[in-house]
């Protein structure tokens, strides 16, 4: 019996406003509309991608689970070289997007306390095999 996972189809996060959440990402993140959801002349849902297409993010409209997300950090998204973590971190500055700075841990490098516009709390990593290749 072959019972292989080879990775996540999709991670679906909870929102009070798609629209206003599909611009954060967008904006914040580089995502990119692949699908929208549409139900009764309101949108409800929007499916987005990045440019590589190797994650895609559900935003599904729910304004009562977004809330009990606040503050929560369900979204990891992994970094493959210290100089993307450190561009990222350039990249939230310029735009002005507030964030907690680069904290090094047991997991290695994390770029912590981005919030998305629910409060939910998207982390950036870099893994420890990753931050000892060549890294700052």
């Amino acid at each position: 019996m072959d019972t292989a996972i080879n990775g996540f189809h999709h991670v679906k996060l909870p929102v009070t406003d798609p629209v206003r959440s599909r611009d954060w990402y967008a904006r914040v993140l580089g995502l990119r509309t692949h699908l929208e959801f549409v139900e009764e002349g309101e949108l409800m849902g929007v499916a987005m991608r990045d440019p590589g297409d190797s994650i895609e993010l559900a935003l599904r409209r729910d304004p009562a689970r977004a809330a009990v997300l606040a503050g929560f950090d369900p979204l990891a998204l992994q970094l493959p070289t210290p100089a993307a973590l450190d561009g990222w971190q350039r990249h939230f500055e310029d735009l002005g997007e507030p964030h907690g700075g680069i904290v090094t841990g047991r997991m290695g490098r994390v770029l912590v306390g981005l919030h998305d516009p629910d409060g939910i709390e998207v982390r950036l990593y870099l893994p420890a095999e990753a931050s000892s290749r060549g890294a700052p």
